[in-house]
């Protein structure tokens, strides 16, 4: 849990619009703590936030894959996902503020509880 007790994995997304504001360096750096295998990643200019997750093979990465695009679609918040054999990255941002929203730490940690199940 974060400093003011929220579990991200338990969050929902909330409609992200144009010319909202990115996390703040402090919002950010508190957020982390809860998904310490994401790592943030500068691409285009645009923070990211990014995890590869490994697996036996290539049929139970693409499992994963799917189980991250279902989550992805009921949240209305998409990934990049790079599915290889043995290995799923992915990579969370929002794209219509060009950057890091509350969304994509939630979306974060809801993928790692999906990886531990």
């Amino acid at each position: 849990m974060n400093d003011s007790g929220i579990d991200l994995s338990s969050g929902q997304c909330e409609a992200c619009r144009v010319g909202a504001p990115t996390v703040s360096d402090q919002e950010r750096d508190e957020l982390s703590i809860q998904i310490p295998e994401w790592q943030i990643v500068r691409r285009k200019d645009i923070q990211r936030l990014e995890r590869a997750y490994k697996f036996a093979n290539f049929v139970d990465a693409l499992a994963f894959t799917n189980r991250v695009g279902a989550l992805a679609e009921e949240q209305g918040h998409h990934p990049d996902l790079l599915t290889e054999w043995g290995r799923v990255t992915v990579t969370w941002w929002s794209h219509k503020i060009k950057g890091l929203h509350k969304n994509d730490f939630i979306m974060a940690a809801k993928t790692d509880r999906l990886y531990s199940c």
